[in-house]
């Protein structure tokens, strides 16, 4: 193993960290056939269960629009039962700084007026949306379910790399990957304590019925999707029928005299929460994006009229734009009065002068990234990439500097993982993050852990699922 990064299993002196030396026993006495044997097993079973995603986003690539399964590696992330009371800490400061903001800007622009943020900054932003000045969402929330990137630098050093508030995904994946865990080897679970996450449907829920309209006792919630071509159609599927709940999509709703229905076989229901995974431009043709064939007409005028509840709210995407992201810290100091839990990435904007000439000057040491980009798409990664590929990429800021920032190239921490045709053997180091999925309703909570990604490709730092990224499950001990 490279002692290059921190490992999450190993120490710098090759030792087993004492939390996964339970697991290290087991994988060193478990027979390499069996091993094999139980990776295919799961290959196919994803197969069987659908656990897919659509390509998107890349239009040179060949693949695009194709389903692809989502490689599963078996050795578990494992987080020590004291390293996540610290996150878990890190993440509710954060995620309620996150939710003030939105509702100061919707408000009355306190922040803005301090000077704190530059008001052009968030005003002019194209994920800011006018429509929303004013509305008093239920409790205050705009972001009910939050995924927040996080990546560990070195023992004890996490930092926050990204905030996903519009429609965050991958928490199906979280789910399938442990009950996958739990079925090929079940001997794992009585040697160590993990903490439960197969209830996350039940809690987020729970959560989106205490968000319901003032008044409503018994809300009917529902999961609005794209359709099926959308490329987290899986889980969207799996949500609905876990919790539930009906999956509907925009031509199964209709407005009328504000109020949101369902168009059912026994008539019309009311529907007082909308778990939305559309994008704020499809919602509504009569607000938005006119030419939107996805969306409801006139859910605007209910959602502003406060007869039904979208989550997340609209307008939410302006908290977690790259270009937002370095003033998160900010944020915590000027609602909650207290330091950041969670570092954030030293960013450079490049739409200032000064960060601009660094960044140009230092483009190979550097990762940039698109403002609005996702994916792993519209990022360059320095040290990875080709002069012809730097250079491409230097004209590309030169010409619109605003649209971008640059971030140093963090050390992300590694873990054994199985790979295929690897000359040092079937496990090698990769790199990984980690996506907790936040809810805030009545409370601010979260199952233990996230979705882990992992960078499948050797020396590769970007674990997106786009680009050939895999998942682990993830361990949070209880003791």
């Amino acid at each position: 193993m490279s002692n290059n990064f921190f490992n999450e299993m190993y120490d710098a002196s090759g030792i087993v960290r004492p939390h996964y030396c339970a697991y290290a026993d087991w994988l060193l006495a478990t027979p390499a056939e069996r091993i094999a044997r139980k990776r295919a097993e799961a290959d196919i079973a994803f197969h069987r269960v659908g656990i897919t995603f659509a390509v998107y986003g890349d239009e040179s690539s060949q693949d695009q629009g194709k389903e692809r399964l989502i490689p599963f590696d078996i050795i578990p992330r494992i987080i020590p039962a004291a390293e996540w009371l610290v996150l878990q800490a890190g993440l509710r400061q954060r995620v309620k700084a996150l939710n003030a903001f939105l509702y100061d800007i919707y408000h009355k622009q306190e922040i803005l007026q301090a000077g704190h943020i530059p008001r052009e900054q968030v005003l002019n932003n194209a994920q800011f949306r006018p429509e929303m000045m004013g509305i008093d969402v239920p409790a205050g929330i705009y972001a009910h379910i939050a995924g927040i990137d996080l990546v560990r630098a070195g023992a004890g050093e996490f930092y926050v790399l990204e905030d996903n508030l519009r429609v965050p995904s991958g928490v199906s994946y979280m789910i399938e990957d442990r009950k996958m865990m739990m079925r090929l080897f079940p001997e794992l679970f009585s040697r160590h304590k993990v903490a439960p996450v197969q209830h996350y449907p039940d809690m987020l829920l729970e959560n989106l019925r205490t968000v319901a309209p003032a008044g409503v006792l018994n809300p009917t919630v529902v999961l609005l999707t794209p359709g099926a071509y959308n490329s987290a159609y899986f889980e969207h599927t799996f949500l609905a029928q876990q919790m539930g709940i009906e999956l509907v999509e925009g031509r199964d709703l209709f407005v009328r005299d504000e109020t949101v229905y369902m168009r059912t076989t026994q008539g019309p229901q009311r529907v007082d929460v909308i778990y939305r995974r559309l994008d704020d431009d499809f919602l509504d043709p009569l607000a938005f994006r006119k030419d939107s064939m996805l969306g409801v007409p006139g859910l605007l005028s209910a959602y502003r009229a406060g007869q039904v509840t979208l989550a997340n709210a609209i307008g939410t995407g302006v908290a977690d734009d790259k270009s937002i992201y370095p003033y998160v810290p900010e944020m915590v100091r000027f609602y909650l009065g207290e330091e950041s839990l969670l570092n954030n990435v030293p960013t450079y904007m490049l739409r200032k002068p000064d960060d601009l000439k660094y960044t140009l000057e230092h483009l190979p040491e550097l990762v940039v990234k698109e403002v609005h980009g996702a994916g792993g798409y519209g990022m360059l990664v320095g040290p990875a990439s080709t002069r012809n590929e730097i250079e491409n990429f230097r004209a590309r800021i030169i010409a619109e500097p605003e649209k971008y920032i640059a971030q140093p190239t963090l050390a992300l921490s590694n873990c054994p993982t199985f790979v295929d045709g690897e000359k040092c053997g079937d496990v090698a180091p990769r790199h990984l993050d980690l996506r907790p999925f936040v809810l805030s309703g009545e409370n601010i909570d979260m199952v233990p852990g996230g979705l882990t990604r992992v960078a499948l490709r050797e020396s590769s730092l970007v674990v997106n699922s786009s680009q050939g990224g895999g998942t682990k499950d993830t361990w949070v001990l209880e003791n």
